[in-house]
Order: C-alpha cells, then sequence, then structure tokens
C-alpha cells in the first residue's frame, strides 16, 4: 500500500523519466558536427586538414544550374503505330483503282511507303525540335533519329510533290493531288509519347551528379584565422555532410546515447521550473502533462522519420501547430517557453538545425498570438496566412546573415513552406482528439460553453431568470478578477456561468428568483428543511452537468463554490430558536474545497455578488466593507486552504470585486419633471 501510494506522489516524476528514456532512445546515432561556420567570417578553429578523401559537394547553385540544363536537354518520344501504314496504303490502292495511271499509283505507293517507313507527324511543337533527335519506340526497341529525318505532314506533300514532277513534269500536280484526295491519307504514324517522356526527363535530372571532384586525404580545407570564401565553405559543407554520414559513428555509441539522455533531460528539468513557477498545478494533473510530453515527443519523432525520408523535407513539418495546440489547452504566459523548449531537439537532430529552430520559433510564436485572438471557423486561414509569411520573412532573414545576399535563397522552400502552412490547417483537428484521449477542454470548447444560448444556460434562464441573472454578475466579477491576477479568464467565466445550474430544478426555493410581495417559501419549513433543499443545489446541478456532458472541469466549479460552508441564514436561524448549535453539518454543504485560483474566485465572486443585493446604499465604503467581510469569511471558515491563490492575489481580487461592483451600481440621474 506504501508503494502504490508513493508511487501516485511521484507520477508527474516516473512520467518525466520515461519521457526521456523514449526520446533519448529515438533520436539518431549520429555524431553532430562540432564546427560552426558562416561565409564572409574568420575561421576560429585550428587548422583543419581533410582525414579521408571527401566527395566536394556542389552547391545549390550549380545544381540547379545543371537541372534547367537538363531541362532544356528534353527528348521527345514518339510510338511508331504498324497498323496506319498499312491501312493508309489500303487505301491509297483502293483509290488508285478509280482509273488513275498505273505509273502514276506506282509513284504515290512508293512516296507513301517511305514516309510512312521513316515516320510521319502531324507537326513538331518547338521548331528548335528539328536541329535535334528524337526517341521512336517500335515494338520493344528504342531507336534515335534526326528530326530533319522524320516528316511532317507538310514536308510529306512537298515530298510527294517532288517525286511526281520529277517522272511526270507536264501533269498539274496540285490539281491532281487536290482532285484524288491524297491528303486525307497521310495520317501520322509516330504518336508523341508525353508520359515516357516525362519520366525518362525526370530520371535525366535524378542522375545529376551531386558531387564535382574529391578532396584528397591531407589537403588543406581551411586555415585557421582564414577568411571562409564560397569555396571554403563548400569544401567545409562537403567534410561536415560526410562526417556525419561516415564520421559521426566513430566514438562511444553508449556515451553518445547518455549526451543525447542528458541533453532531453535537460529540457524536461528546464520544463519542471518553468511549470513549478508559471503554473504549478499542471504537475499534480497527470492528463495535462502527459499530453505537453507526448507534444516533445510528436516532435522529436516527426523529426526523426522526416530527416531519414529527406532532410530538405523539414521545412515542410509544420511544428507551428505544436504552438496552437498546447495554446488551445493552456493559459498564454506559459505556451511560448514550452514551445521553445520542446523544440530544441531539432537542433540536434537536423542538419540545419539552428535555422529551422530559429525559423519555426519565429513563426510558432507569432501563431501564438494571432490564435489567441483568431481562432474560428475562417480565421484559422488568417493563422496559415501569417505563418506562412513569417516562414518566408526568417528564412530569407537567415539567409541574409549567411550570405549578404539574396542568391543564396531559394525559390523550391516557398513551396515547402506553402505546404507547411497547408498542413497547419489539416493538422489542427487532431486538437479534438487529444481532446477526447486526454479528457482536455480546449479554448474553443470554453467558448461554446460560454454561450449564453447554449441548452443548459437558455434552460437556467427560462426556469430560473433570476439566477441566471445572478451567475452573469458573478461571471463578470470572477472574469475580471482572473484577468487581473493572470489566471484562467474564459476558465473562470465559464465555471462562474454554469456554478448554479442546480437551481433550476427548485428555482422558487432561491431569493433571487421569488418575486416582491410574495410569501417566502420557507416560511412553511423548519430552518433544516430549508438548509437541506439549499444545499442540494450542488448535487443536483452536479447531475444535470453529467446530463449535458459538461466537462468534469466545469462541473468541479459546481462541487467547490461553496465548498464545506454553512447556510448561514438557516444555522442562525435554528440556534436562535433554541436549536443544538453543534449540529453544523445539518448546515454544512458536502462540496469539496476549491484547488485551483480559478475556482477560489468563483467562490469569492458567488459569496460577494450575492451579498451585495441585500445593499440599500451602494456606496464606496459600504461596498468595500462588504467584499471585505464576504472573502474574510471565506479564509476564516478556512474554505480557501487548498486552493493555490496567494494572499497577495487575494488582495488584488479584492480590488477588482470594488471596482467592478462601483461601476455596475453607478447612480443615475433624475430627470426633471415636465411642468
Amino acid at each position: 500500500m506504501n508503494n502504490i501510494e508513493l508511487i501516485k506522489r511521484n507520477r508527474f516524476l516516473i512520467s518525466i523519466f520515461v519521457a526521456t528514456l523514449i526520446i533519448a532512445a529515438i533520436i539518431p546515432i549520429e555524431g553532430k558536427f562540432k564546427y560552426q561556420y558562416a561565409k564572409g567570417r574568420p575561421w576560429l578553429y585550428e587548422t583543419l586538414i581533410a582525414p579521408l578523401d571527401i566527395p566536394i559537394l556542389k552547391s545549390e547553385t550549380e545544381l540547379r544550374t545543371e537541372r534547367n540544363s537538363k531541362a532544356a536537354q528534353i527528348i521527345p518520344y514518339y510510338t511508331f503505330v504498324t497498323k496506319i501504314k498499312t491501312e493508309q496504303l489500303v487505301a491509297l490502292a483502293e483509290m488508285m483503282d478509280n482509273g488513275v495511271d498505273s505509273l502514276l499509283a506506282t509513284n504515290l505507293n512508293n512516296s507513301f511507303q517511305k514516309i510512312f517507313e521513316r515516320g510521319l507527324v502531324n507537326e513538331f511543337p518547338d521548331t528548335s525540335l528539328l536541329d535535334k533527335v528524337i526517341i521512336i519506340q517500335r515494338g520493344k526497341e528504342n531507336y534515335e533519329t534526326p528530326a530533319l529525318e522524320v516528316f511532317t505532314k507538310e514536308s510529306a506533300v512537298n515530298y510527294i510533290k517532288r517525286r511526281i514532277r520529277e517522272e511526270f513534269s507536264n501533269m498539274g500536280i496540285n490539281e491532281l493531288i487536290n482532285d484524288s484526295k491524297v491528303y486525307q491519307l497521310l495520317v501520322p504514324n509516330l504518336i508523341p509519347d508525353i508520359n515516357t517522356t516525362q519520366i525518362a526527363h525526370k530520371s535525366a535530372i535524378n542522375y545529376i551528379s551531386p558531387t564535382k571532384g574529391i578532396l584528397y586525404t591531407g589537403q588543406l580545407i581551411v586555415a585557421k584565422g582564414e577568411t571562409v570564401t564560397a569555396e571554403i565553405e563548400q569544401l567545409l559543407d562537403s567534410y561536415k555532410a560526410e562526417y556525419e554520414l561516415s564520421m559521426g559513428f566513430s566514438g562511444s555509441v553508449y556515451l553518445l546515447k547518455l549526451g543525447h539522455f542528458l541533453f532531453i533531460s535537460g529540457i524536461l528539468v528546464l520544463f519542471i521550473i518553468l511549470l513549478f513557477f508559471l503554473k504549478r498545478e499542471l504537475l499534480l494533473d497527470q492528463n495535462k502533462l502527459n499530453f505537453l510530453l507526448l507534444q516533445l515527443f510528436l516532435i522529436v519523432i516527426i523529426t526523426v522519420l522526416v530527416k531519414n525520408l529527406n532532410p530538405s523535407y523539414l521545412y515542410v513539418v509544420p511544428y507551428s501547430v505544436f504552438a496552437l495546440f498546447i495554446t488551445s489547452f493552456f493559459t498564454s504566459k506559459i505556451v511560448l517557453p514550452i514551445y521553445l523548449l520542446f523544440l530544441l531537439p531539432i537542433v540536434i537532430i537536423a542538419q540545419s538545425g539552428y535555422e529551422l529552430f530559429f525559423l519555426n520559433a519565429l513563426a510558432g510564436g507569432v501563431a501564438i498570438y494571432t490564435f489567441t485572438n483568431w481562432n474560428r471557423g475562417w480565421q484559422q486561414f488568417v493563422n496559415s496566412v501569417v505563418i506562412f509569411v513569417c516562414l518566408i520573412i526568417s528564412y530569407t532573414t537567415f539567409k541574409l546573415i549567411e550570405d549578404g545576399s539574396f542568391t543564396g535563397i531559394s525559390s523550391s522552400y516557398v513551396l515547402y513552406f506553402l505546404w507547411n502552412s497547408i498542413l497547419i490547417i489539416a493538422a489542427y483537428p487532431t486538437l479534438f482528439l487529444f481532446e477526447k484521449v486526454f479528457g482536455l477542454v480546449s479554448n474553443l470548447r470554453l467558448r461554446d460553453l460560454s454561450d449564453t444560448t447554449s441548452p443548459l444556460l437558455q434552460a437556467l434562464s427560462e426556469k430560473a431568470p433570476g439566477t441566471f441573472q445572478h451567475s452573469l454578475q458573478v461571471a463578470t466579477l470572477a472574469e475580471s478578477a482572473a484577468r487581473g491576477i493572470g489566471a484562467y479568464a474564459l476558465l473562470t467565466r465559464v465555471g462562474a456561468l454554469y456554478h448554479d445550474v442546480g437551481k433550476m430544478n427548485n428555482p422558487q426555493f432561491f431569493i433571487e428568483n421569488q418575486r416582491r410581495g410574495e410569501t417566502n417559501v420557507h416560511s412553511t419549513f423548519t430552518p433544516e428543511e430549508s438548509a437541506r433543499l439549499i444545499i442540494q443545489h450542488v448535487d443536483e446541478g452536479v447531475e444535470l452537468a453529467k446530463k449535458a456532458r459538461l466537462p468534469q472541469i466545469v462541473i468541479d466549479f459546481i462541487l467547490t463554490h461553496h465548498g464545506r460552508s454553512r447556510t448561514i441564514y438557516f444555522y442562525n436561524q435554528f440556534v436562535n430558536s433554541g436549536g443544538d448549535p453543534a449540529r453544523i453539518e445539518d448546515f454544512s454543504y458536502k462540496g469539496v474545497l476549491p484547488i485551483y485560483k480559478e475556482q477560489a474566485i468563483v467562490m469569492m465572486a458567488d459569496a460577494v455578488e450575492a451579498a451585495s443585493r441585500s445593499l440599500t446604499d451602494y456606496s464606496e465604503e459600504n461596498i468595500s466593507a462588504l467584499v471585505e467581510k464576504m472573502v474574510d469569511i471565506r479564509i476564516s471558515e478556512n474554505q480557501l486552504a487548498d486552493a493555490e491563490i496567494s494572499i497577495r492575489d487575494i488582495r488584488k481580487v479584492k480590488e477588482i470585486f470594488k471596482q467592478k461592483l462601483l461601476e455596475v451600481n453607478h447612480s443615475r440621474i433624475s430627470y426633471p419633471v415636465l411642468k
């Protein structure tokens, strides 16, 4: 039993340790290049000599030039259709049977034989092809043929005319050919094969060699203090690539994994410290903690998988969506530092880790702000556009710092960033899966619940209009106070709106729903009965909330808004009529004491707002005295003993309550009567 209790108390530490082991294990076993360099800056390290033969990589500009050159060397493929020749020669013979001279028929037949044997195309799409070759696919054989040796319709007609003129010089050639409709028989038997042409073109581009020479063992790469030129940078890039490919495993694998473990441990230690100072209660909420650890795991595993597929595709990974996921469930003050911490593994996994970290840190940071303000419906596209622009700007900034010019900027990355921003929209619905799996409530869900036209609040406004108005006032007070002390304002508002829904079952038992002049129904009950009827609205509220499928985090506000306080009015009435003062339990709520700041704020706001209805003079002194009295009662009764709220915060909450009550209950001028 003791061991079980020990595990429960230290669950968050166990989760942290397990997460560290798993994440460290999936980081690839690769050494990290230890030198940092940039073009135009001096080499700060010792003189570097090539320790082995290193293939010299081509620069991105050189590769792009070669690809463009290959693109201009497209060799088109044509399929030779044999049956067209046979069909058209038969048609020609039938045409010649109609009284055409036998010598002319033989001449035309020979011409057609040669035209179809060489191949006939309709026309070439580009006249520049006439100086090049084409590839003809005939059966299972492919062979290159100069384009000039192939007939087009125009050249075929000219060839036929020339052959006829050579043998029949006095004959009207044009009239003869037009009358016999020979032109119609010139059907192309070379058909363009677009698919094969495209495949061959892509294959040629893919076969471009990424290297342009070899840096031999013992050759100088860069001397200490030497300025890194474009050529030296290319040599260093080549050395770095070769090092990470084949030299990174020279050390101890166990020590490398220990380094990974310590690195992830450091990140998670900072994570714990961050939560301890900014949101301590999260360390006790296992579901929320596991959700955050899952975000770190997903960032690492996606980075590893995409890097193995193609390192360039890391620019397509929508890391900013993780910032949006965290923003959806937590207050903004902890989101950015957690997001930046969780991005750190990219630095040691990706080849261009610093650049990726910089890009996504800026894009994610801006996205946190925009998402806080625009997160409904089509507004999500605004976030996507903002992230796209931020990625473009940060990438351009990084390249300008590196190269001091725009030449290092690749247009292909614009396409990567476009896909990145599109994938953010596609990945965002995963948020609702996280809600289900971890039992969390997103800001989007809370905003829906805060809508006063929601079914449960609509029913409350119809059945218990006084309670509904009271809840609205409590929500206004509580939300302002929560915002003032940095608590979760939206959650506080939602909790305040639903805290009294249980009163709709028997609204007549509560003074705010009784009309003026009506007999108070409690006059027919004993104090014990009245107290029981009042107290049961908490249990009834929980039942209604569960039936309406409200999240547990909202139901907790119903359970905690009275804590274990007493129904003072009926207890005093009972004691004054001779009852036993020791029977406090009969007049006490059986709820739960508030734990979080938000619950404590709603408890205080509920008491203050209800008591303010009894004031006849809303002067600053009276309101101040009322607020001080009601809050101090809650403190003296230890109702806030378990709440994560400081005396300083309570003092600030009091001041906000006083200010809001003065604003709501302002005096109005009396209008003069028309004489």
